[in-house]
């Protein structure tokens, strides 16, 4: 496929896009995740061809890129060891994007896996705090922790700073993902809580592979007052769900007070918040299946604040 005809796709994405995101202003801050399945490799052509492996090429990247470019922080989840796709995103997206990941986690439950981070650093720029969340041994006992530990980074706009902390939680049985959801909002709770502890407008957003609302995970996320937006809530999380099998694993959420009051400080929710659903944009007469290995088999989530 021409180089030209990806513009022409990638421009008709981003009008597409910018359809249902805000546009970004002067004093508002737009924060999305997105887990691209498996984004490591990418084939080294516009028009990958039949057999070739992987499926995701240039193409592919470019119209991801097209999606992104509309916020200015975006969290990414399955970030491969290789970090070609990441590269090339940023290639696309231009010089004033910057990225920050974390290294894979190690093991089998690992599944070759970083978390990352892509900005406009003509938008946001880091405020000096990274981390990764590693759970004290008196809390975890032996081989308790995260199967991919959490990533935390912060970003300012001026004075107005916040902390993102990322996460893609372990993936099976309903047990093990409940321990993993629990002790994170637990841990991000107790950080919350903590004075002077460089935990100003924390949230938190990711894959927690939540089933349901109202369910022991979803009850699990939310029991230590996380709050997730309404706006978030009826949107269908993966390009697979259907009015019959609807899941809530992507989440954007920040904690509120006793009597239920936001506890961000110089940052506000403007109340609106969305996806966007690249399917009938993207990779026409494709199956959903095929789709997902070239893009991703989860939407983009994404929210906006105002600042000051």
């Amino acid at each position: 496929m021409a180089p030209g005809v990806v513009a022409a796709e990638v421009d008709a994405v981003r009008g597409a896009v910018a359809a249902v995101v805000p546009a970004r202003t002067a004093d508002n801050l737009l924060v999305g995740t997105w887990n691209l399945r498996a984004f490591g490799d990418v084939s080294r052509t516009w028009a990958v061809r039949e057999g070739q492996s992987p499926k995701r090429d240039w193409r592919a990247v470019a119209l991801i890129a097209a999606v992104a470019e509309h916020f200015d922080v975006v969290a990414l989840q399955e970030v491969r060891r290789s970090t070609a796709a990441l590269r090339f995103l940023l290639q696309r997206l231009g010089p004033q994007w910057k990225v920050l990941a974390s290294d894979v986690t190690e093991g089998s439950a690992g599944n070759g896996e970083r978390l990352a981070f892509v900005y406009d650093s003509t938008r946001v720029e880091p405020s000096g705090l990274v981390g990764e969340i590693v759970l004290p041994p008196v809390v975890t006992q032996p081989a308790a922790q995260f199967a991919r530990t959490p990533y935390a980074v912060g970003f300012a706009r001026g004075d107005v700073q916040t902390v993102l902390t990322t996460v893609h939680v372990l993936w099976g049985r309903t047990t093990a993902r409940l321990v993993e959801v629990q002790r994170f909002a637990q841990w991000m709770r107790a950080w919350a809580d903590r004075d002077d502890d460089w935990n100003t407008n924390l949230l938190v957003l990711g894959d927690f592979n939540l089933d349901r609302i109202g369910n022991p995970l979803y009850e699990a996320f939310v029991s230590t007052g996380l709050w997730p937006p309404a706006e978030l809530s009826a949107l269908p999380r993966t390009i697979f769900d259907d009015d019959k099998d609807r899941h809530f694993y992507d989440q954007v959420a920040w904690f509120s007070h006793d009597d239920g009051t936001s506890t961000l400080q110089s940052m506000r929710y403007t109340g609106r918040a969305g996806s966007f659903d690249f399917v009938p944009r993207m990779f026409a007469g494709l199956s959903r299946t095929e789709t997902s290995w070239r893009i991703s088999d989860h939407y983009p989530l994404w929210v906006e604040f105002t600042l000051g």
